[in-house]
């Protein structure tokens, strides 16, 4: 497995070893020993245990996004797309760092089967690129309804450049996503 940095500390790309031969392909999708010393290689801290995962399907054009949860339930990800694809987003929230407000984005797909690990601080929200893109996640913690919050996925003062596929004007989103808070409106603490 190799860790690689983004612009924002804490979010890394995770490519795992595939081992592909005639019949096929083979990797570790999780590997707690293996990922958590690369961690501290980059010297990252290391993550809650994983205590939840998700799973996802969408068709192209839907946006889910962008979530996060407040402490006591706060919660890091560890997501990667097994069919299909989806452009991944995080958006730093943590008021004391330098990229707060800042994003990133990377295309997690069936066919790079990179992941991407994103801490706790940071909000998350996927575009799915193709239909039946299925995605999923490792949490560090449970789903909290009390901590849940969200941010607009359209917030002009974030600036997210969203891929939209060929033929949408605007991506699909669930009511409540619409109506998410901008950032300068949204409860970080």
């Amino acid at each position: 497995m190799k860790l690689l940095a983004t612009r924002l500390p804490g979010v890394l790309i995770v490519e795992p070893a595939v081992f592909a031969d005639d019949r096929g392909w083979f990797m570790e999708s999780f590997n707690e020993a293996r990922f958590e010393s690369a961690l501290a290689a980059l010297g990252q801290p290391l993550p809650r245990r994983f205590v939840q995962d998700n799973h996802s399907c969408s068709r192209a054009g839907v946006l889910r996004g962008l979530h996060y949860q407040l402490p006591p339930h706060a919660q890091g990800k560890l997501v990667r797309v097994v069919q299909g694809a989806a452009f991944d987003v995080a958006v730093d929230l943590r008021r004391e760092s330098p990229t707060f407000g800042q994003w990133e984005g990377v295309e997690l797909s069936a066919l790079n089967k990179r992941q991407l690990w994103i801490p706790e601080g940071f909000a998350h929200g996927f575009l799915a690129l193709q239909d039946d893109t299925h995605f999923l996640y490792k949490t560090t913690d449970v789903y909290a309804r009390d901590c849940e919050r969200s941010i607009r996925w359209d917030d002009p003062a974030i600036g997210i450049g969203w891929p939209l596929p060929p033929g949408l004007k605007a991506p699909l989103v669930a009511p409540k996503d619409a109506a998410a808070p901008v950032l300068d409106a949204a409860d970080l603490s």
